[in-house]
């Protein structure tokens, strides 16, 4: 989350970061902040606005791989229950007869007797057998890692939104400090005059 234009920082200001996400600090003395960047009003008003950009474009990345994650994480369970399935009729020495897919919409039925192993795909069309049992020890990493990267990934939007927010009020509040100023020195050149 580079910028070719950051201004520099603040000598008191203690900038933090998430995960490569930079932290927007918040403006209390507008005129005292725009000092210290060396930066005049429109200048500091593009490098917020280009950074809030920035904060849009890495939101979107991330509330997509939350999407693919909670895609993910209801096929992971319907795999470990298919695999605690095929277990417990093995144990009972009792055929399963199941539907699955062939292609899109062509189904056929299929009669499983004593499956002592399963076919997980792995991604990039490779298919690997495993007994059952490492299946669903495999199933169960799989779906820890994915609920863990969900609940990291949930942290990283809300300090995102944080830092939004935080980014659009110091946006207002050099706005209006501007406008003010404009103002006042309008009454005064008019007060000269």
């Amino acid at each position: 989350m580079a910028t070719s234009s950051s201004p520099p920082q603040i000598a008191s200001e203690v900038v933090a970061e998430r995960r490569g996400i930079p932290a927007a600090s918040f403006v209390k003395d507008v005129q005292a902040y725009l000092n210290q960047l060396g930066l005049d009003v429109n200048n500091t008003l593009a490098f917020l606005q280009e950074r809030l950009q920035q904060y849009k474009v890495v939101e979107m990345k991330l509330l997509a791989q939350q999407r693919d994650l909670q895609a993910k994480i209801p096929d992971i369970e319907k795999c470990l229950d298919v695999v605690a399935t095929l277990q417990a009729k093995k144990d009972s020495d009792e055929a399963l007869l199941t539907d699955f897919e062939v292609s899109e919409g062509i189904y056929a039925r299929a009669r499983i007797e004593n499956a002592d192993s399963v076919c997980l795909w792995l991604g990039a069309n490779v298919m690997l057998e495993y007994s059952c049992e490492e299946a669903t020890t495999l199933l169960q990493n799989n779906l820890e890692n994915a609920k863990a990267s969900l609940e990291v990934l949930v942290a990283d939007l809300q300090f995102l939104r944080d830092q939004v927010t935080i980014t659009q009020v110091t946006i207002a509040r050099v706005y209006n400090w501007d406008v003010h100023q404009r103002r006042v020195k309008n009454t005064s050149s008019s007060q000269d005059s």
